[in-house]
C-alpha cells in the first residue's frame, strides 16, 4: 500500500505487503523489503537498501549506503549520516571530492534484529550487532556489539539484551532469559 500522499519513484523495488504513509519519499534505486512499514515524512535515498519485516517510524531519514537487514526497528525521527566530513557540493574544494562518491561515502549497516530508539544519530560507518538496542536519544559513534544496549551521548554499553528485548543477567552467550526462556547458546 502506498499513500497518495507518498513519492515513490520506482514501486518496482518495493517489496509486497508493505506500507508506504503519507508524505514519505522512496527514491529510485532504494530497495525495500516485504513487509515493511515505512512512517509518515520517511526518507529512503537511492542506494539505501531495507530488508524485510522492517519498521521505519515518522520522521526517518536513510541515506545512499545505509543497509537494514531484516527484522528491525527504528523509532520516530532517527538520523543516518553517511559523510565523516560533510562539505556543501558547492564548494570549490568540495567538487572534486565529490566527483567521486566512493572517496566520501561511508557504509553503515543494521544488523537483523536490532531497536533504535526515537530521537537517536549513528554516525556513519559504524555496525550495529544482531539484537542490539540504542536507547532513545543516544549519538552513535562507534560499532555495537550483537544484543548490546547502549545509552547516552556518545552512546556506551550498559547492559545485554535477549532476542526479545528484555535486560540479560549477564554475557548475551551465557544468560538465560527469564522473560521468553530463550538459551545464551541459542543466541550464537
Amino acid at each position: 500500500m502506498i499513500h497518495s500522499h507518498a513519492i515513490v519513484d520506482d514501486e518496482s523495488q518495493i517489496g509486497e505487503d508493505t506500507y508506504i504513509w503519507a508524505f514519505a519519499h522512496v527514491m529510485k534505486n532504494a530497495r525495500i523489503g516485504r513487509c515493511c512499514n515505512i512512517g509518515d515524512h520517511a526518507f529512503v535515498e537511492s542506494g539505501a537498501i531495507i530488508g524485510n519485516n522492517v519498521t521505519l517510524k515518522n520522521n526517518v531519514l536513510i541515506w545512499e549506503g545505509i543497509t537494514i537487514e531484516d527484522d528491525v526497528f527504528v523509532g520516530p525521527g532517527v538520523i543516518f549520516t553517511n559523510d565523516r566530513y560533510p562539505r556543501s557540493g558547492r564548494m570549490e574544494a568540495a567538487k572534486q571530492r565529490y566527483s567521486d562518491k566512493a572517496n566520501w561515502l561511508v557504509k553503515t549497516i543494521v544488523r537483523r534484529g536490532s531497536s533504535i530508539g526515537g530521537g537517536s544519530i549513528l554516525c556513519p560507518g559504524i555496525e550495529l550487532g544482531r539484537f542490539s538496542m540504542v536507547a532513545a536519544g543516544a549519538l552513535v559513534t562507534k560499532n555495537v556489539e550483537p544484543h548490546s544496549l547502549v545509552i547516552g551521548s556518545p552512546a556506551r554499553h550498559v547492559h545485554y539484551v535477549c532476542s526479545c528485548g528484555q535486560k540479560l543477567g549477564g554475557h548475551f552467550t551465557e544468560a538465560n532469559c527469564d522473560a521468553c526462556g530463550e538459551t545464551g547458546a541459542s543466541r550464537l
